[in-house]
Order: C-alpha cells, then structure tokens, then sequence
C-alpha cells in the first residue's frame, strides 16, 4: 500500500493548520503526561486541550459566512453559534464559555470590520455560553436532554441577542448620533439575521453534542 503524504499551505488553510497542530498537540500531552500524573490532572489537561481545539473550530466556523451590509455596518449569517452552543453543551458553562469567548474574540481580531467589537464579543459570547452549559446541566424535572438542550441553547442565545440590542442601541444612538427611527430600523435588521443565526445554532448543536458527547464518555476523554 502506497503511503499517502498530505502537505498543508499555511497561507491558504491556516484554520485548518491550527485545528492539525491543536489535535496533535493535544496527542503528545496526554501521551506524556499519562504515565507520570494522576488520572485527574489528565482530565483537566484533556479538557484544556479540547477547550483550545473548541475555541479554534469557533473561530474558523465563523469564518463560514454570508456578509450582509447594514449601512456604514455589517452582519453575516455564520456557523459561530452553532460551534459556540456546541462548546457550552459539551464542556459546560466555565471552559464552553471560554472556548466560546475566545474563538469569537480571534474572529473579531483577525477580521477589521469587526475589530472595535472584540471585547464585547469576547464577554458576550462568554455569557451566552455559560447560562447555556448551566442549565444543560440542571436537570431537576427530569426534562428529555434533546428538549434540555434546545432550552439551554434558545435561552443562552436570547441573553446574547438582548445584550447585543442593548449595545447597539446605546452605540448608535448615543455615540453615533443616528436618529430613533434609524437606530430601530437598524436593529429590526439586524434581528432577522439573529434569528436565522440562532436557529442554524440550535438545529447543529443539540444533536451534534449529544453524539459527540456519547463518544467522547465511551472513549474517557471528558469527565462529563
């Protein structure tokens, strides 16, 4: 059988080539920290690991988008949410969040329109995905976890579109100076593509998590 050799052109795939790098990275940590720390230690090397591997599959699925002017702004339609949900389900409030925060704030960072909305991304992608993983994990009525995680998802993503209207509404019409009528037509736009945004999240994350969740406990990845 013929060895097949793959070469990646960082320039051209550089979302890829830091996807390879976390995963192989995450190979030779858990390779050498097998036989000298304890199996909880590992654990959380395992789950710092994924939360980095989480954080860059955001970032690189927010790049899959259709880019919708809105006057002197943008909005897109992207698959960020969905990859932002999916961390909250699988990794929890806490390390979902930062997977969540930090893969939107690299999006932000390394793409200029976005650029001045870095550090409100970053807070409000972490909130979105912290209420998320809290309730997925909470549950005391004995709820179906398919219907569990829509909860959790719609509620997380609803807490990010409020904050997102608040932030806009005080931006442009207290530091932009638009008018009331601007300001609402602007935001109502706006919301048509959340919704959509939303709606892709839900409809790939909660059966995605629950598949990738069934295979990680099967294989002793994550302690969830």
């Amino acid at each position: 059988m013929k060895k097949l050799t793959y070469k990646l052109n960082f320039k051209n795939n550089k979302h890829i080539c830091i996807i390879v790098l976390l995963i192989n990275f995450k190979n030779i940590i858990l390779k050498g920290f097998s036989t000298t720390v304890k199996p909880n230690h590992i654990k959380t090397t395992n789950k710092m690991v994924i939360t980095a591997l989480m954080a860059a599959l955001v970032m690189t699925s927010t790049f899959i988008k259709i880019q919708i002017p809105l006057g002197s702004s943008h909005t897109m339609i992207h698959l960020g949410n969905a990859f932002c949900i999916l961390s909250g389900l699988l990794l929890g409030p806490v390390y979902g969040g930062l997977a969540a925060g930090i893969g939107s704030l690299l999006f932000d960072l390394l793409n200029p329109m976005f650029i001045m909305s870095a550090p409100t991304t970053l807070i409000f992608k972490f909130i979105m995905v912290f209420i998320c993983g809290t309730i997925s994990r909470q549950n005391k009525y004995k709820i179906n976890t398919v219907w569990l995680y829509r909860i959790a998802s719609t509620v997380g993503l609803f807490v990010y579109t409020t904050l997102y209207i608040i932030k806009t509404f005080i931006v442009n019409k207290f530091l932009i100076g638009m008018t009331l009528e601007a300001t609402t037509l602007f935001i109502g736009k706006s919301l048509i593509v959340f919704f959509l945004n939303s709606l892709m999240a839900v409809i790939i994350a909660v059966p995605l998590s629950i598949t990738l969740k069934r295979a990680l406990k099967q294989n002793k990845m994550l302690d969830i």
